[in-house]
């Protein structure tokens, strides 16, 4: 396999900057520098504020360009997503970008002028198959199927986990799975620990989000004596919002803040019905916490041997969970232990070869387009 010519390749990464897409490209942004390639982020929907896009730039090495352009899941209609398909094409012709990296497959349905790939991190069609019933509603019809045109037009699809792809090539009927690269997060130093574990319960996501479970996690809020803190925003950009009462809800936190909390080594709990890898989860192994995790096959898969799984549905089945650690501090200590280790395999350097793996792939399977007249 081989690299472009150019001694500097340079990718345009799509990302969205409202959840943990944002942490993802940022991390593999930094590692495609590291290894010599160029790489711009063009950011889709509600941009970042020019103080955090200063530092992602910094932290990355990337170039960050916020567009306005639509994401599938905010657009009003397919008309939107086209044009921000479109957009990136001609984005791409004036970068000279020697490849693609889409968040998403509903972009990839325009003519792209070189190899694109593109990342299954979550989609409505399977949101929707693992959280709700009944048939799709209207609104979210055209939005499934802008993701099922663009899977037919990407040189190569990705999934962080064999559990999702699978769920994706049932969803969109696909012959093959998407080709496997987990995600990956920088692991923090081992802190010194001179302290016990914390005595609360942490959660965060997106908790307007039903496949979040809000409402079962604060039913588990009432039945435990420890806080459980949860982290991210209670109300969506669509109008979504969720009451929890018995959640002690810190709104969003920034990366900094995340990390304090879970510097702390609290009992990190997921009752997610929808969750394709968790990056959430990650960083709470990474911290050394001891993790209560919904019984989803994709948690097992990362997490198996090292969490304690609960029916996503049984609120007294993860508060007694969290009373079994609170109660035995050694089960605890040996679980965040092990989580910690575990965590190590998910990093940002097996996740940014993963990728470099697959671009160079494309360049060497597939004839790079000319450029030229894309713009037009």
């Amino acid at each position: 396999m081989r690299l472009p010519v150019k001694t500097h390749p340079h990718v345009l990464m799509t990302a969205d900057a409202l959840g943990g897409v944002w942490q993802y490209s940022l991390d593999l942004a930094q590692g495609l520098v590291r290894r010599g390639l160029t790489v711009t982020i063009a950011v889709l929907g509600p941009a970042p504020s020019p103080a955090q896009i200063a530092a992602a730039e910094s932290a990355s090495g990337a170039r960050i360009q916020a567009t306005d352009l639509a994401l599938e899941w905010l657009a009003k209609d397919p008309a939107e997503v086209r044009a921000a398909a479109e957009a990136l094409v001609r984005l791409a012709a004036s970068l000279k970008a020697d490849i693609i990296h889409l968040h998403s497959p509903a972009f990839a349905s325009a003519h792209f002028p070189v190899p694109v790939v593109a990342v299954c991190h979550s989609c409505v069609g399977t949101w929707w198959d693992a959280v709700e019933t009944g048939p799709l509603p209207r609104d979210l019809v055209w939005r499934r199927d802008c993701v099922a045109e663009g899977c037919t037009h990407v040189d190569t699809l990705l999934a962080p986990t064999e559990a999702f792809a699978v769920a994706t090539q049932r969803v969109y009927g696909l012959a093959e799975p998407p080709r496997v690269v987990r995600n990956g997060r920088r692991t923090p130093a081992a802190p010194t620990q001179t302290t016990s574990p914390a005595s609360y319960v942490f959660t965060a996501g997106r908790l307007w989000d039903r496949a979040k479970n809000a409402a079962t996690l604060d039913q588990v809020g009432a039945r435990i004596d420890w806080p459980l803190r949860a982290a991210g925003p209670l109300e969506g950009p669509a109008g979504e919002r969720v009451l929890a009462p018995h959640l002690d809800c810190l709104g969003r936190l920034d990366d900094a803040g995340v990390a304090a909390q879970l510097g702390a080594r609290p009992v990190f709990l997921s009752l997610a019905r929808y969750e394709p890898f968790g990056l959430a989860v990650l960083e709470a192994a990474s911290a050394g916490c001891a993790l209560v995790l919904s019984d989803l096959a994709s948690f097992r898969e990362l997490w198996e041997g090292v969490a304690l799984f609960v029916d996503p549905s049984d609120a007294a089945g993860a508060a007694a969970a969290i009373r079994q650690l609170a109660d035995d501090p050694a089960e605890r200590g040996r679980r965040g232990r092990a989580a910690r280790t575990r965590a190590e395999l998910y990093g940002v350097d097996a996740m940014t070869d993963g990728v470099l793996a697959v671009f160079r792939a494309c360049w060497t399977d597939t004839p790079v387009r000319a450029l030229a007249g894309a713009a037009a």
